[in-house]
């Protein structure tokens, strides 16, 4: 038990899932996993325990932006022994050829500031990904048949951006999409020899300003959730 996570130890599983929604958690863990087991509630951070196709895996909300990842990512490995996380969320497309509801599987994430960097201090410090992890997801995406890209992304720190030319800079730089948790994750897991990725789903748009509506989004992210459950529980 954490400050954070109230799961007694052997609770969470060596493999984690982290929505940032605590509500779709409890979504993807009653339609994914098999004898799923609610294992934290503490401040509204659902998490469940179950099984997919007889492999333990936990899936746990991480809550929004950078600093609340940085909270359960380290938690969940250091107090528990997670192994694997895997983000599943949603992200706004920056590129023309990408679309609403496509997959992308992020290989690295630019920002301008995460929790990490007053450790990293004038390092310019480029998260990624585990390249297993990425490499597995990448067949399951294909053979599921999802339109998926893969490349770089952008973890932004805030939700309301005042940064129109940066937007326009990554845009000229082919980041793929803007999300708020990846690059946060991908520097604690390299810190703490654990294997990251981040599978993320086409909500909206910044360049079409299509967006998904509400009652859409969960219909629209199973695929997501089944690539990040076959690329985590590949070995």
């Amino acid at each position: 038990m954490t400050v954070h996570i109230g799961a007694k130890p052997g609770e969470i599983a060596e493999t984690v899932l982290l929505p940032g929604d605590p509500y779709r958690a409890r979504w993807a863990a009653e339609t994914f996993l098999k004898d799923a087991v609610c294992v934290n509630q503490v401040r509204g951070m659902l998490g469940y325990t179950g099984t997919w196709k007889g492999k333990r895996v936990t899936i746990h909300g991480s809550g929004m932006g950078m600093a609340s990842m940085s909270i359960y990512a380290n938690e969940l490995i250091r107090d528990y022994g997670a192994k694997t996380l895997i983000r599943i969320g949603s992200a706004g497309a920056m590129q023309p050829d990408i679309k609403v509801r496509d997959i992308v599987i992020a290989m690295t994430s630019s920002t301008l500031s995460t929790p990490s960097k007053g450790i990293f201090r004038e390092l310019n410090f480029a998260p990624a990904a585990d390249y297993g992890l990425l490499e597995a997801a990448v067949t399951a995406a294909r053979a599921k048949g999802a339109r998926t890209h893969v490349g770089g992304i952008y973890s932004s720190d805030v939700f309301y951006d005042e940064r129109p030319d940066l937007t326009e800079v990554l845009q000229r730089h082919r980041c793929l999409c803007v999300e708020m948790e990846a690059a946060e994750l991908y520097a604690v897991a390299a810190r703490h020899g654990a294997r990251a990725l981040a599978v993320l789903t086409i909500s909206d748009h910044l360049l079409t300003h299509e967006a998904l509506p509400a009652e859409d989004r969960e219909r629209s992210f199973g695929d997501m959730v089944e690539i990040a459950l076959t690329a985590g529980l590949a070995r």
